[in-house]
């Protein structure tokens, strides 16, 4: 690459002088130009300048997708732009996908109507276009894969200038896929007092109903020391909560010599004492063999006793069409060996309705494998043919069934409460964000049951203890008594206030730094734009 020392280096020597330019031309005329139309001509100063609009960012599915949002919002905060909720008066719309049903696809998509009939500016991101870029929908329009989240200021900056950008690639180290973007980015959390951390991306499975796999790709680590180093950030700002994600955390470290046991234990040594940290969820196959290191992990007072195993279906029959590679009986060990060495302990899980080859039987096997653990937390969804899965080619079983088989599995559901007998009880609770009806704060417990507390701000981001008064099907109230735990922190940053700008790291120095090269050369551009037109007149 050449380097220019003078922006005169830019004219050739070979060019010809002005004399030998008009050396040819007899009779030069001169006319007066309208000084008024010339102005009226030249944009504003500012209009087009990047980090002076305001960015609307919508998210849907996982706590990945979320984090993944935090972090993008968190760079386009950093370089100035202004985040907004109020899409109607945003420049541009970043809105971030799932791919894991048809409902969230259509809702990505009709928001992507929405953005074009108003005109809006756009960028979409996610597992919809980083799975199927050729989709019509998304024609045209820039996009920033799930791995290229660290470049999203210059992909913003360049759709405002009218440009179309499509970063798709897959982050490598040494030939070998990685995590993706660094997790020391800036970010914005949603909620001050939760940090999600992505531990891995991508998985080894390759289910034949899965679309994500074809977004995500195949497993991808962080280093642990990276992981340990935004938790030891996260709890200097004030979080009190850590949630664990990936598409699946029980194959954590398998490519890079480690394991997810390993990382806990680790993150568990700097865990403030009446902070807490969520394990996401995890595959029955690779959780099988560590499941003496994760009981003896969940039973920390710092660790919610909580996990999220989705079995899918209690047919094995069933299991292996879908290609699970576990049995049902390697399920009901997890949940019986977990149930066991920590009494008490939350298993949510994920039931799929109708998947094609799924009979009457297999379907009641289902149904007796919920009726027999009565999980307090089940995920009931019916099966929706994703293109370009081995199971969307199969014969669909009638839609008027697959509603009956959701209804049956639906009722059993709603026909037992996991909480009432908890009522007396006395519990420590972490409160950590407010309820929908915005009446009560949400806390949970150890083993992550909610409960839900009045709304008075002492509360919020402390451990208190409370007398359970009431339960319903999902949450118990809590009634506070005497006791109340401060995590012993800093106080968390505002809502919308940049993780990581405060005593930034050589990492993120080098980041803000990158992104003021292109804001100073643009100023140096309009300023040159400018001089030469007024020189013109």
């Amino acid at each position: 690459m050449e380097i220019i020392d003078d922006i005169e280096d830019l004219i050739s020597t070979q060019d010809i002088t002005p004399k030998e330019r008009y050396s040819s031309r007899k009779h030069v005329k001169v006319k007066a130009r309208k000084r008024v139309d010339e102005r009226e001509n030249i944009t504003p100063v500012g209009v087009n300048i990047p980090g002076t609009q305001k960015i609307y960012v919508k998210t849907w599915g996982c706590a990945h997708n979320s984090s993944d949002s935090e972090y993008m919002a968190g760079q386009l905060a950093a370089f100035g732009y202004k985040l907004t909720e109020d899409k109607n008066e945003a420049d541009l719309w970043l809105l971030n996908s799932c791919t894991v049903k048809n409902p969230a696809e259509d809702h990505f998509r009709n928001e992507i109507q929405s953005a074009q009939k108003l005109g809006k500016y756009m960028v979409v991101a996610g597992c919809v276009p980083q799975g199927a870029p050729k989709s019509s929908f998304i024609q045209g329009l820039s996009i920033i894969g799930v791995q290229q989240i660290d470049r999203v200021v210059e992909v913003v900056e360049e759709t405002l200038k009218g440009n179309t950008v499509r970063l798709l690639g897959t982050k490598k180290q040494n030939g070998k896929k990685i995590g993706g973007a660094s997790l020391l980015l800036p970010k914005v959390r949603r909620n001050p007092l939760i940090e999600i951390i992505a531990i891995n991306t991508g998985c080894l499975n390759q289910c034949t109903y899965c679309k994500t796999k074809h977004a995500r790709g195949d497993l991808g680590s962080y280093p642990p020391e990276e992981i340990l180093a935004r938790a030891r950030q996260a709890f200097e700002e004030g979080v009190v909560e850590i949630w664990l994600t990936s598409e699946d955390t029980g194959t954590y470290g398998r490519d890079i010599g480690t394991s997810l046991p390993e990382l806990l234990w680790q993150l568990v040594d700097i865990i403030p004492e009446g902070c807490r940290l969520r394990l996401g969820m995890t595959n029955p196959p690779y959780i099988l063999e560590h499941l003496e290191e994760i009981a003896k992990i969940m039973s920390h007072p710092r660790v919610y006793g909580f996990l999220h195993v989705p079995v899918q279906s209690g047919s094995d029959q069933v299991l292996a069409d879908m290609k699970r590679e576990y049995c049902r009986t390697d399920f009901e060990h997890v949940v019986d060996f977990l149930h066991d060495r920590v009494p008490g302990m939350t298993i949510a899980t994920d039931i799929i309705c109708g998947f094609p080859t799924e009979t009457e039987i297999d379907f009641e096997e289902t149904l007796s494998l919920c009726e027999k653990y009565k999980f307090p937390s089940l995920f009931i969804n019916q099966f929706f043919p994703r293109p370009g899965t081995p199971a969307a080619l199969l014969p669909r079983i009638p839609a008027q069934e697959v509603k009956q088989r959701t209804k049956k599995l639906t009722n059993l559901f709603y026909s037992y409460e996991p909480y009432s007998c908890k009522v007396g009880q006395i519990q420590e609770v972490l409160a950590t964000e407010v309820s929908h009806d915005k009446q009560h704060y949400v806390a949970h417990n150890k083993f992550y049951e909610q409960v839900l507390i009045p709304m008075k701000k002492e509360y919020l981001g402390k451990l208190v203890k409370v007398k359970i008064t009431n339960a319903t099907k999902f949450s118990m109230i809590g009634e506070p008594l005497d006791g109340i735990v401060m995590p012993g922190l800093v106080k968390p940053l505002a809502p919308g206030e940049v993780s990581g700008i405060k005593g930034i790291k050589t990492t993120n120095r080098q980041i803000v730094g990158k992104m003021l090269i292109p804001l100073i050369f643009l100023f140096i551009s309009i300023l040159i734009k400018l001089t030469w037109k007024f020189l013109k007149l």
